[in-house]
């Protein structure tokens, strides 16, 4: 364990922001004029796609082999 949070401790910010990137993709409510929208990021922050419902993002990121996680 002491280890792993040794190797933790001095991995870079580029390394870290890439952890999980293709495991769990995350989904947040946006609004624009045509109304609700439902916008998917990667787990670095990257925006990858928009979908017209929270299900229809989910299921997207389920197709991809992917954990679909909620941002509120």
């Amino acid at each position: 364990m002491q280890d792993r949070l040794q190797t933790l401790r001095h991995i870079s910010p580029a390394d870290f922001a890439s952890v999980g990137v293709n495991q769990v993709a995350y989904v947040r409510k946006s609004e624009n004029q045509d109304g609700e929208l439902y916008a998917i990021f990667a787990a670095d922050g990257t925006q990858i796609a928009v979908a017209a419902s929270q299900a229809l993002a989910f299921a997207a990121i389920r197709q991809h082999d992917m954990e679909p996680l909620s941002l509120h």
